[in-house]
């Protein structure tokens, strides 16, 4: 079982010159990238899973920049000078806070579910702090977090893989999301960023996601129909699809540079 500085993770294609990892969401694990974003043709891709979650030891963390640290201290325990970092919702936050912390080690970023800042139902996040609600708190999550079209099936299995996050885990999540902000610092980042949402997220509306394309008008924004915060679930091969294109653009304009 591969582990660098505390972190598992699953590598596709290692011969592969481009290295994209990927950066799950609040309360997940690698495998909420489905096998078409982690075995993108030709990209060399790492599915991690962050302190606490999945196969990772150790407990959560209660803001973006603590993971965000977790995750730059694994990058240099595996050696990746740089790397496209793809992120979904807190994964997209903290894909955004290393790029600013350290832009030296991020060549673009793709944020899914994501925006410059993740404000939390403060009642949801107190009653995450409830072990008799935890189970009806995380069916809720479940359903605000897919849309009205997806697949009964889908929304079982992504029930008992919330289920099974330690609650002081998901209740950190939840917590370092809504403390996420950095507004302020947005012209600070320079390198390419791709912006991608479903148009009927609920917990982070596009309407977010289209604001902070405004912001970085360097950015190119893709809204996908019919999909909602968990997007790259719900259209795997849609997402997938979006993000080879967008990655074979990074690789073009960085053949030359060694990772």
């Amino acid at each position: 079982m591969p582990v660098s500085a505390g972190l598992y993770y699953q590598v596709h294609n290692q011969a592969a010159t481009l290295p994209v990892v990927l950066i799950h969401g609040a309360g997940g694990h690698h495998l909420h990238w489905p096998a078409e974003i982690r075995r993108l043709p030709g990209m060399r891709v790492f599915a991690l899973d962050l302190p606490g979650h999945g196969n990772s030891l150790g407990a959560g963390q209660q803001s973006v920049q603590a993971y965000a640290e977790a995750v730059a201290d694994w990058q240099q325990g595996v050696s990746l000078q740089r790397a496209v970092f793809v992120g979904h919702s807190m994964g997209g936050a903290i894909a955004l806070w290393l790029a600013l912390a350290h832009p030296e080690n991020v060549l673009a970023l793709g944020l899914l579910g994501a925006s410059r800042r993740l404000r939390v139902n403060p009642d949801l996040i107190e009653s995450l702090s409830d072990a008799e609600k935890f189970l009806g708190v995380v069916k809720q999550i479940v359903r605000w977090s897919y849309s009205c079209r997806a697949p009964e099936s889908l929304m079982a299995v992504a029930y008992r893989r919330l289920a099974k996050t330690r609650p002081s885990v998901l209740y950190g999540d939840f917590v370092a999301c809504d403390s996420f902000d950095v507004g302020g610092r947005l012209e600070e980042l320079h390198c390419p960023v791709l912006l991608l949402c479903g148009e009927e997220d609920k917990m982070v509306p596009a309407r977010s996601v289209r604001q902070l394309a405004e912001i970085l008008p360097q950015a190119r924004l893709e809204i996908i129909p019919e999909a909602g915060h968990m997007v790259m679930l719900e259209k795997p091969q849609r997402v997938a699809a979006i993000l080879l294109e967008f990655l074979n653009g990074i690789q073009i304009q960085k053949s030359a540079t060694t990772f």
